[in-house]
């Protein structure tokens, strides 16, 4: 199978509240990204956040070839937990081509739980 996707991604729209209604894990509310690894290598991710008040924290999470790795952002911690509350953006560079799709769950209320994604265009 061919390599598809990209090196270099970037997100803008980041945060991750406090507040969660439902069962936990399950129903947390979180920034999720799931990134497709189509090569025959292993894909080593540089993770970078950027706060607006700090300077980037840079996370590394490693992919199997052919395989697919979800990733939620609550559960970055080394070299600091993401911060909740607070908005943020990520830069993610791979050294073999993957796919990313971001996407959010917030279930800060009762009555919502919403969930909005952007994924990889296909401009093959």
């Amino acid at each position: 199978m061919k390599p598809y996707g990209k090196i270099d991604w970037a997100f803008a729209a980041g945060r991750i509240p406090f507040r969660t209604q439902g069962k936990e894990p399950e129903m947390t509310s979180h920034d999720k990204i799931s990134v497709l690894n189509l090569s025959e290598e292993e894909a080593v991710l540089e993770i970078a956040v950027f706060y607006e008040d700090e300077a980037p924290k840079t996370y590394e999470v490693k992919i199997r070839p052919r395989r697919l790795k979800k990733i939620r952002f609550n559960d970055l911690i080394d070299p600091q937990a993401i911060r909740m509350e607070r908005n943020f953006a990520c830069y993610i560079k791979a050294n073999v081509p993957v796919v990313v799709q971001h996407s959010r769950m917030n279930t800060g209320s009762a009555d919502l739980a919403e969930m909005a994604t952007m994924a990889f265009p296909d401009d093959a």
